[in-house]
């Protein structure tokens, strides 16, 4: 059967990516982008189809998939942490009502494969903090981690109830100089490079010392792909995966920046998103995905200030 892609939620920091990188692989025609709003003049989604949806209006979704003949939809559109905080119950509605849709068009056999990204937000202060294990407890206190830690629960339950082939990894900080940062707790991670280049002072929402699991885009799209390509008989998680590849803190990130832009500086202002860190983890254990589907990360700090100071 020819793979024929839905993207929703395409012009967000980890939908520009993928729908590029699929459509080099399957064929720009097999690959619908579509997001909430018409695309940007300058977006590089334009080389192939492009569809306007809210995940939330399940007739119009439906309709899409049927048009294009959709089998494999990969559900992006959400609300990520800081934004979320902000907007507490449209974050809950979107965040789980655009999974249900989607679900069901799988229950339903209109689509049969869906790829869901949840985060490392599911975790929580009650979670071992370094090395944190696949399954241990978690205890989200941030809205977005409450909707993915829910969500998880409900694609796990939507496989063993109705064999819906839906997979999902925990994705943690993402680093990409192809969309500017979207929201989220991490992405001073993103914001700071600009900075450095436009030899402005950068204002970092979080202390210095506070270590995240990070991972450059392209580490994130390859693990995303081999997921969805990985034989099912293999998958022994079907809630979601843990994936890992780098930690660091926002001084280590400004010390690797000060080697390019020595006059770079730096100033520490913590502010409601400093609390939200706190209660992620530090760096996280993925050994089950490295054995189910063989994950494995490139990217060290080091190679990824370089392409991120080269490109943006």
């Amino acid at each position: 059967m020819e793979r024929k892609v839905l993207i929703i939620g395409a012009s967000g920091q980890i939908g520009t990516e993928l729908v590029l990188t699929l459509r080099k692989r399957i064929g720009s025609n097999n690959v619908v982008a579509s997001d909430l709003k018409p695309l940007a003049k300058d977006s590089k989604l334009f080389n192939g189809p492009f569809e306007i949806l809210d995940v939330l209006d399940k007739e119009v979704l439906l309709a899409i998939v049927k048009k294009h003949e959709i089998n494999e939809v990969y559900l992006l559109a959400a609300l990520l942490s800081a934004t979320a905080e902000e907007n507490p119950m449209f974050a809950w509605k979107l965040n789980m009502e655009g999974l249900f849709n989607v679900l069901n068009l799988a229950k339903d056999n209109f689509i049969k494969k869906i790829f869901w990204p949840s985060s490392i937000a599911v975790f929580g202060p009650s979670s071992p903090k370094n090395n944190t294990p696949q399954q241990t407890v978690m205890e989200p206190t941030t809205v977005y981690g409450i909707s993915k830690l829910a969500g998880e629960r409900w694609c796990e339950y939507y496989f063993n109830k109705y064999g819906v082939d839906v997979r999902s990894i925990r994705y943690p900080g993402l680093i990409s100089f192809g969309s500017k940062p979207g929201g989220g707790t991490t992405d001073y991670a993103v914001d700071i490079f600009y900075k450095a280049k436009k030899g402005q002072k950068f204002d970092c929402f979080l202390n210095k010392d506070t270590a995240l699991p990070m991972m450059y885009m392209e580490d994130a799209i390859n693990a995303t792909l081999d997921l969805m390509d990985a034989k099912s008989s293999s998958l022994s998680v079907r809630s979601s995966y843990n994936i890992s590849a780098l930690s660091f803190t926002p001084e280590q990130l400004f010390d690797n920046i000060c080697h390019y832009f020595p006059k770079f500086e730096i100033e520490y202002n913590p502010d409601f998103r400093q609390t939200i860190a706190n209660s992620w983890p530090a760096s996280i254990n993925d050994d089950v995905a490295r054995n189910d589907w063989g994950w494995k990360s490139y990217f060290d700090l080091d190679k990824l200030c370089s392409v991120m100071i080269k490109n943006i």
